[in-house]
């Protein structure tokens, strides 16, 4: 079973759209995927929220893995 975590080496604050980005296998830049999420926090603003409480409920990757590659 796949699991979720916030990636170690593709994050720019938490890691959390890294770690989406790799859980989902998507073949997009995270840079955009980034940009994206900035913009829609700032029409949406519960998804600042959102995105806070995913920082601290999912937990980093396992060193030594290669998860997301």
């Amino acid at each position: 079973m796949k699991k979720l975590y916030r990636s170690r080496t593709d994050k720019v604050l938490g890691g959390v759209i890294g770690g989406f980005r790799a859980y989902l296998n998507l073949d997009v830049d995270t840079n955009l995927l980034r940009l994206i999420t900035a913009g829609l926090t700032l029409i949406l603003y519960p998804l600042a929220l959102l995105y806070i409480i995913a920082w601290i409920i999912i937990p980093v990757e396992p060193s030594g893995g290669n998860y997301g590659q």
